[in-house]
C-alpha cells in the first residue's frame, strides 16, 4: 500500500494559507484531509441546536466543496481522537499526520496522547503554528521570563514583528514590505498533492444528535472603513463599528497573518486587539492554573455572594440596568454581545452582584459564538481584578454612567429592551451605592486572608 500523509483540521478551517496543511503539501506524498467532530466536546455541549456545531458544519461543506475542485475529498469522523486514529492507523497506510498547534488544556492532552499512539505505528505527527502571530515563549522579557502586563509584552510583540522585514508581492504587482512573520503559506501551489477520490458525504448533523442553527452568523468579510475607523467606533454598541470576526478567528476561516497585516496598514488600535488574542493564548501556555483558578492566587478567597435568584436575572437581562439588560439579551438571541457591554456585564456579575466570575465565564462560554478559552478566561478575570492588567478591584464600572457615555441615544438599549421607561420594565434588583460598598468590602475581606 502507498502511503500518504494526512492533514487534520481543527481550529484552521481554510485551505488558503494554513500552515500545517502548507507543510504536508509540500512534503511531496498524497494528502488526505480529515476532520474529526470531537466526542469528548460534543458530549458536553448541553444545546443541541448549538449554533457552534452548525457553523462548523457549514464550514466543512464549504471546505469540501473547494477541495472537489482538486479531485480531493474531505474526510469527516464522528467520534474521539484516540479511537478514530486508532482505526485509521490500522486501515490505512500513513506516513505522518500534520495539523496545527492548539494551546488549551484538553487539546494539549489529546494531542499528546494521539502523538504517542501514532508513533507506536511508526507514524509521524507534526504540528505548526497558525492561529497567533507569537506563540508560548516567543515573546519574553529580556531575563526569559513570560510577560505578566499586557503593555510591555504588546511592545516587545511589535517589535519583534518590525525586526525581521521581507518583500512580497502587492496587487498591483508592486513590492511591499511586510514582516516575515506576517507572509502568507502559498497552500495552493501545491494543491496537486492532495489525493484524489470521489467525494465523500459529510456527516450529517442529526448523525451526531444535533439539530441546525437558525442564528445567522457574520461574514469574514469586513470592509475597510470598520478597520480604518475602528478607534473612532469600536465602544459604540449602537453602530456596526467592530469587526465582528471573532467566530472566524476562533474556527481559523481567516488567517491571522492576513488580518495582522491589513491592521498594521489600516489601524493600530484593532492591531492591538489581535496582540491581545496572542497575550493571553500566551498566558494560557504559561499559566494554565487560569483555568479554574484566579491568575493572581490571592484573589482566591473572595467571599463571594453566588446568588441564584440575581444570577438568573443577570442571564435574562431582568437586571433594571438597561445596558447590562440589553447586553445579556442580545447574546441570548444572536450568541454576540458588543466589547465594551461585554466588560460593563462582566463588571456588574462580579462587582455588583459578588457572583463568582467563574459563573459569568462558564454563562459565556455556552453561549458565544466566538468563544475562546484563553481570551474568555482573560477577560473575566480582568473584570473581576483578579487577572493579568487586571482593573483594580476597587475599580468598578457604573452600568448608568457606561450607558450615557456609549449609548446616550439609547439606540442600542431600546433595540433589546423595547419596554425600557415603561412600567413593564423591572426594577432595580441592587442599588449602585450599596452594591459598591458591599464589593470593596468583600475584596478587603477577601485580600487580608
Amino acid at each position: 500500500m502507498q502511503k500518504r500523509n494526512f492533514f487534520w483540521f481543527r481550529r484552521d478551517l481554510r485551505l488558503e494559507d494554513n500552515a500545517g496543511l502548507y507543510h504536508a503539501l509540500k512534503a511531496g506524498l498524497q494528502v488526505q484531509p480529515i476532520f474529526i467532530f470531537d466526542k469528548n466536546i460534543l458530549d458536553d455541549l448541553e444545546d443541541k441546536c448549538d449554533a457552534r456545531v452548525t457553523f462548523i458544519h457549514q464550514q466543512l461543506e464549504r471546505l469540501n466543496q473547494e477541495l472537489a475542485a482538486w479531485g480531493a475529498s474531505l474526510l469527516v469522523k464522528y467520534g474521539r481522537p484516540h479511537e478514530v486514529w486508532t482505526e485509521l492507523a490500522s486501515q490505512q497506510g500513513i506516513a505522518t499526520v500534520f495539523t496545527n498547534h492548539d494551546y488549551e488544556p484538553y487539546a494539549l492532552e489529546r494531542d499528546a496522547a494521539v502523538k504517542q499512539l501514532l508513533e507506536t505505528k511508526g507514524i509521524a505527527f507534526k504540528t505548526y503554528k497558525d492561529q497567533v502571530i507569537f506563540e508560548k515563549s516567543e515573546v519574553t522579557k529580556d531575563d526569559g521570563l513570560p510577560y505578566t502586563v499586557f503593555t510591555p509584552f504588546s511592545r516587545k510583540w511589535l517589535a519583534k514583528l518590525e525586526s525581521k522585514m521581507a518583500k512580497m508581492p502587492a496587487a498591483d504587482g508592486q513590492e511591499v514590505a511586510v514582516s516575515f512573520y506576517l507572509k502568507p503559506y502559498p497552500t495552493l501551489k501545491y494543491v496537486a498533492h492532495f489525493a484524489k477520490q470521489s467525494p465523500i458525504p459529510i456527516l450529517s448533523l442529526a448523525s451526531m444528535g444535533f439539530q441546525q442553527s437558525q442564528l445567522p452568523f457574520p461574514s469574514e468579510t469586513v470592509t475597510q472603513s470598520i478597520i480604518k475607523n475602528y478607534d473612532q467606533t469600536r465602544d459604540f454598541p449602537a453602530i456596526n463599528g467592530t469587526s465582528r470576526l471573532g467566530l472566524h478567528f476562533r474556527f481559523g476561516t481567516i488567517s491571522i497573518r492576513e488580518k495582522a497585516r491589513k491592521a498594521l496598514a489600516l489601524n493600530k488600535t484593532y492591531l492591538n486587539e489581535l496582540i491581545w488574542r496572542d497575550f493571553y493564548a500566551m498566558i494560557l501556555s504559561h499559566f494554565p492554573h487560569v483555568v479554574g483558578q484566579p491568575f493572581r492566587p490571592e484573589y482566591a478567597d473572595i467571599p463571594w455572594q453566588n446568588d441564584e435568584r440575581t444570577f438568573k436575572a443577570w442571564c435574562e437581562g431582568k437586571t433594571g440596568y438597561p445596558l447590562v439588560d440589553a447586553g445579556m439579551r442580545e447574546l441570548n438571541a444572536t450568541g454576540y454581545m458588543h466589547n465594551r457591554v461585554r466588560m460593563v456585564v462582566a463588571s456588574f456579575l462580579t462587582k455588583h452582584l459578588l457572583i463568582d466570575w467563574r459563573w459569568g465565564e462558564a454563562y459565556f462560554a455556552k453561549k458565544l459564538l466566538d468563544f475562546d478559552l484563553a481570551s474568555n478566561n482573560g477577560g473575566w478575570q480582568w473584570a473581576a481584578g483578579c487577572g493579568t492588567d487586571a482593573a483594580p478591584y476597587f475599580r468598578i464600572f457604573n452600568p448608568d454612567s457606561q450607558q450615557e457615555k456609549f449609548d446616550k441615544d439609547l439606540k442600542y438599549v431600546k433595540k433589546w429592551v423595547p419596554e425600557f421607561g415603561t412600567v413593564a420594565y423591572v426594577k432595580l434588583i441592587v442599588d449602585h451605592k450599596m452594591a459598591r460598598e458591599r464589593c470593596l468590602a468583600a475584596y478587603k475581606i477577601g485580600l487580608k486572608k
